[in-house]
């Protein structure tokens, strides 16, 4: 039997979930990357014509660019940060030494990354 399993299955659960959540974020970045090219296409249908990659750009404006990829390359980056933290936590886990309490900086500044960047997008989609 594993020593502290209920220590190793909380970490585990963790982990999964910190993995939910980048891929959650990562099928979000290809939604609204596939949402801008639907509604440029849209655009073009309802004039008529096909519109000019200048014009389509104008439309998409400077967010709506960059913001899904922004979101696809935030999920991955969750992804590896959540394996870095499960893979040491699961060797402090394993260390008979005691060990002081780490800070919890690295999930605040995950958790206020995705304040800024869905309160930011709905700015977006507010004035836009």
């Amino acid at each position: 039997m594993i020593t502290g399993y209920s220590d190793h299955a909380a970490n585990e659960r963790t982990y999964l979930a910190w993995v939910r959540t980048g891929i959650a974020v990562i099928a979000f970045g290809f939604v609204i990357e596939k949402f801008n090219l639907f509604m440029l296409t849209v655009a073009g249908a309802a004039l008529g014509r096909a519109l000019p990659p200048g014009q389509l750009a104008h439309l998409s404006g400077q967010f709506g660019r960059y913001d899904g990829l922004a979101l696809v390359l935030g999920g991955a980056v969750l992804v590896v940060l959540a394996t870095a933290r499960f893979v040491r936590t699961a060797r402090l886990l394993d260390d008979p030494k005691a060990h002081e309490a780490k800070s919890v900086r690295t999930e605040l500044i995950l958790c206020a990354w995705l304040v800024v960047v869905v309160a930011s997008y709905s700015l977006y989609l507010a004035f836009a």
